[in-house]
């Protein structure tokens, strides 16, 4: 594995982490009292006018689906080298979006360009490389462990020309937000079919179609991520054409396998960048405040936790380059162990720099003053995001047992 980065990355880093100091910092508080202001209006999920002034300047720079791997519709960078951009636009809760990088888009695109018809890929891929839509990914049920794919229980049910889909759905990112146009919806097709991975399949929903209805948004840990946020749906009846299958009747399980390798790769990627910043604000914090008659940075805790957050970091940001490579020299499936190691290593180890960058703040950590609330919100949701830790666990040991057998 060659640890330097390409000619081609260390130029998009240059360009990246120039936006980001000239326009992504300066305008974090711009965009988090334009939120509040839709609020107090009644109406938070409304788009900014900031961050889509901020789209059009990233897209006139070229900073612009840098996570898809085709050179004819984006810059076609490969896993390796779109790692540290990521890592970037991770230092910053709204730059994956000002650079169409952000989730469930990203996912959902890759679905589309991987698995779509041509016809599918002109109706939806189009509009949201372009940005000009957004759109959601409705997987996850509240009656069921979702952690267990076949444990869905929605259906879509053939009749005719057309599919009948009918299920509840929740933590649907995106649904709430006006800009979005369009649904994956997974359920089973054949909730007989003898092989369990069989059973589900993945179907495209406009999100205006009659039947569905967004009962109400789900905020994490007291926060609604607006104008974004998370959905709880209900899917009655809903008559959508047959035409609008994904691959195929069974193929679902499949596709989500596919989907949800890169995506997991890339919530790592992005936490590594929410660690190196909170471990950024810990260091400026302690060096000015004094207690007991010297700066917090010179107490031997404080160096302790600075220290091994730096080495949990480093060690973070390996694996997840060693699985990005990985996935470009042998393919996601045989690179599925580090993937599955990745997605429970960064999680924990921004859950824990954070926290002590919150301690390290003191009450200052844990209200809106600094980043560091609304990070650990986010980085404790992705221990369970994309599946839990235990459900990866599980898959390492099994795969190292057979390994050792």
């Amino acid at each position: 594995m060659e640890f330097s980065y390409s000619l081609r990355t260390q130029e998009y880093l240059e360009r990246i982490a120039a936006f980001m100091d000239s326009h992504i910092y300066p305008n974090e508080s711009t965009f988090f009292a334009e939120v509040q202001q839709h609020r107090s209006q009644g109406n938070p999920w409304r788009p900014t006018r900031i961050v889509e002034e901020l789209k059009a300047r990233a897209r006139d720079q070229g900073l612009w689906n840098l996570f898809l791997p085709d050179a004819a519709l984006a810059p076609g960078l490969s896993n390796t080298e779109y790692a540290p951009l990521a890592e970037i636009m991770g230092r910053s809760p709204i730059a994956s979006e000002v650079f169409n990088c952000s989730a469930p888009d990203t996912g959902n695109m890759e679905v589309l360009h991987r698995y779509g018809t041509e016809a599918q890929k002109a109706r939806w891929l189009r509009p949201l490389l372009e940005g000009e839509i957004r759109s959601c990914f409705a997987m996850t049920e509240p009656e069921v462990a979702s952690s267990d794919a076949t444990n869905i229980e929605s259906s879509i049910r053939r009749e005719g020309a057309h599919y009948i889909l009918s299920g509840r759905k929740w933590w649907s990112s995106g649904a709430n937000d006006p800009r979005c146009k369009i649904i994956i919806f997974m359920g089973k097709t054949a909730p007989e079919a003898a092989d369990p991975h069989r059973q589900q399949s993945m179907i495209l929903v406009p999100m205006d179609t009659a039947g569905i209805t967004v009962k109400r948004h789900l905020p994490v840990f007291g926060y609604d991520d607006a104008p974004h946020g998370h959905g709880e749906m209900l899917f009655d009846q809903v008559r959508v054409p047959a035409e609008n299958l994904l691959l195929g009747e069974g193929r679902g399980f499949e596709i989500a396998q596919g989907r949800l390798g890169p995506g997991r790769i890339h919530h790592c990627m992005r936490l590594i960048g929410m660690a190196e910043r909170a471990l950024e604000l810990m260091c400026r914090r302690t060096a000015s405040r004094v207690t007991f008659g010297r700066p917090i940075s010179e107490q031997s805790v404080t160096q302790e936790r600075i220290a091994q957050s730096r080495i949990l970091i480093e060690q973070a940001r390996l694996l997840t380059l060693k699985t990005a490579w990985m996935m470009d020299t042998v393919g996601n499936k045989a690179a599925r162990a580090a993937i599955a190691m990745i997605k429970v290593a960064a999680p924990q180890m921004a859950c824990q720099v954070i926290d002590w960058a919150i301690q390290a703040h003191g009450g200052a950590g844990v209200c809106d003053d600094f980043p560091l609330a609304y990070a650990y919100a986010h980085a404790r949701t992705l221990r369970i995001a994309d599946g839990p830790d235990e459900v990866h666990r599980n898959q390492i040991a099994r795969l190292e047992i057979k390994a050792q057998s």
